[in-house]
């Protein structure tokens, strides 16, 4: 899959395309819905599939601290994508120019100028251009006029709910993974690259892997029992918290570090994936180092213990 780093990167050889735009976090079943739409019109016109994201997403610009925790980051959702199939995914930075910028601009300069799009496939609640004045009707009138068809996937439900972000996000918040999977059509995990730390679990004998979580916040925050794939890994048991590291940091932005379990490998530099299965409890601030070394020993054992029950 190619990826267009920025609307200055358009090139001609992008214009005739189908295409779809949206925030896709966590790429989940409703978005896989509408990119089956994408590529099965991009199949028929014989026409390039292409996805526009913008980042960082409206809300996180407007207010970073208060904006809805990201799901998967944007790596993440480009490998996601890119294994669906879709040929090209448009990054396109939101800022005060895009922010200020109108829906009838938004088509004329992008769909039209830049993409040349025949085919759009839109969500039926998506909403785009200075205050959030374009959707679906507004894109199917200018249609005629430059030379495209626009046509929405209806909304995907399940038990009677509307698969979205939102309900997957309040699914991790009470650590329903199954119904998370659910609607994921997948089980949910974290990957990224592994960095260095202050090595404390070293000092604790509980030696981990820190990921770059790539996001301010996290769906998830507490102590998780997970297995670890990547880097010549595959389902490793490990224990993985997420959060700020209150009794060591007391940071604000989030943490994810996990300990394998019987394993010592080296793992700085390689990306690893993290597999969530049970929350083992919420991240506390113990009054010591010796009682937040004691609380790892418990929660390595509990580990142990569930998965020997699964």
């Amino acid at each position: 899959m190619e990826l267009i780093r920025g609307l200055h990167n358009m090139r001609p050889r992008h214009r005739g395309c189908v295409v779809t735009i949206g925030a896709f976090d966590g790429v989940h079943l409703g978005h896989q819905a509408v990119i089956r739409h994408l590529l099965e019109k991009s199949a028929e016109l014989g026409l390039p599939s292409t996805i526009i994201v913008f980042e960082p997403l409206p809300r996180e610009y407007f207010s970073p601290l208060k904006a809805p925790a990201r799901i998967m980051s944007f790596r993440e959702k480009f490998f996601a994508l890119r294994d669906l199939g879709v040929d090209r995914l448009l990054r396109v930075r939101f800022n005060e120019r895009l922010r200020g910028m109108s829906a009838q601009q938004f088509v004329d300069d992008i769909f039209v100028a830049g993409l040349g799009v025949r085919y759009v496939v839109l969500g039926d609640d998506f909403r785009f251009g200075n205050d959030r004045e374009g959707d679906l009707e507004f894109i199917r009138q200018q249609g005629p006029r430059y030379g495209y068809e626009a046509r929405p996937t209806p909304t995907l439900s399940m038990d009677g709910q509307r698969v979205s972000s939102t309900r997957i996000r309040e699914a991790l918040e009470q650590a329903d993974f199954a119904e998370a999977a659910r609607l994921l059509g997948r089980p949910y995990s974290i990957s990224g690259k592994v960095v260095y730390g202050r090595q404390l679990g070293q000092t604790l004998g509980t030696p981990t892997a820190n990921l770059e979580l790539r996001r301010l916040r996290a769906p998830l925050n507490g102590v998780y029992a997970v297995q670890v794939s990547g880097a010549g890994l595959e389902g490793v048991l490990g224990v993985a918290n997420v959060g700020v590291r209150p009794t060591v940091d007391d940071s604000i932005k989030a943490n994810l570090e996990v300990h394998l379990l019987d394993r010592e490998i080296g793992l700085y530099g390689q990306h690893i994936e993290v597999t969530f299965r049970y929350k083992l409890r919420e991240e506390k601030k113990f009054g010591s180092v010796d009682e937040l070394r004691e609380n790892i020993a418990r929660d390595i054992e509990n580990t142990r213990a569930w998965f020997d029950r699964h």
